[in-house]
């Protein structure tokens, strides 16, 4: 299993000269101030749904496209309407993005892709940041099966004082990511694989927009997604392949339950 690395946050706290003054409502950050009903955290990945990554090898797939961005050895091709996508969140969400790309391959793909938004992230986390069940991907035995703990946001990074499963998503276009999340804590878009000028996923009047209109005033995440239904399943007993998927669900039930009967030693 991978190890987690330190925590990143792409937004930095700003020091006072004057922190001996006393506080008052202008000096609260915004987050303190009563404003309203908290904004609900939307996570979102990055390839399969703001973007199109090709690897080199596989350049003939998009011959005669022309990608918004080369970095190193992936070309790169911008989901249209990313950026007005991107806008739409933050300003009904708060958004942070997780990717199971390495660290290096993740920033110079959004500071192209975000229209100069990137510092509105409330966090960046890349595959450090994932865990690696010790499986391989279905189809491709060569790659590694990551799983994204929404567990580790909520107690590492947020000490469960602000996020939980209540007002919590995550918006990615690999289902066995969410694999031992709660369930309806994420929906799984169809991937976008080609450079289609025609997507209008992302767009104004596109299904991901309307889905994310409707959350954003929402009681609480878990029942809205029960409710509106949208991409592709999530992985249940029902799946055709879970036979796999759930030898990876057992093995952290086992590891879950291990972690449980050492924290109760050491209490006794």
């Amino acid at each position: 299993m991978a190890e987690k690395s330190k925590l990143k946050n792409v937004i930095s706290d700003e020091s006072s000269d004057d922190e001996k003054r006393p506080a008052t409502d202008l000096d609260l950050p915004l987050d303190k101030l009563n404003l309203g009903p908290q904004k609900k955290l939307l996570v979102l990945c990055l390839g399969g749904l703001l973007a199109h990554r090709v690897h080199v090898r596989d350049k003939a797939s998009v011959r005669g496209l022309r990608p918004d961005i080369v970095h190193g050895k992936f070309l790169v091709f911008k989901r249209p309407f990313c950026t007005e996508f991107l806008k739409f969140c933050f300003e009904r969400f708060e958004v942070g993005l997780w990717s199971s790309a390495r660290d290096h391959n993740i920033g110079a793909v959004l500071s192209e892709i975000t229209g100069g938004m990137g510092s509105k992230f409330l966090f960046v986390w890349g595959q450090d940041e994932c865990t690696d069940s010790g499986f391989s991907c279905l189809h491709k035995e060569q790659k590694p099966l990551f799983l994204k703990e929404l567990k580790d946001l909520w107690e590492k990074k947020y000490n469960k004082e602000k996020y939980s499963a209540s007002n919590t998503l995550l918006i990615d276009d690999e289902p066995h990511t969410c694999l031992i999340n709660p369930p309806n804590t994420a929906i799984f878009p169809h991937p976008y694989k080609k450079h289609d000028r025609s997507d209008t996923f992302l767009g104004p009047n596109g299904e991901l927009r309307k889905f994310l209109d409707g959350l954003a005033d929402a009681k609480d995440v878990p029942s809205y997604v029960k409710d509106h239904r949208i991409g592709q399943p999530a992985i249940t007993p029902s799946h055709p392949h879970w036979s796999y998927y759930a030898k990876i669900v057992s093995h952290f039930e086992k590891k879950g339950e291990t972690e449980k009967s050492a924290e109760t030693s050491d209490d006794e």
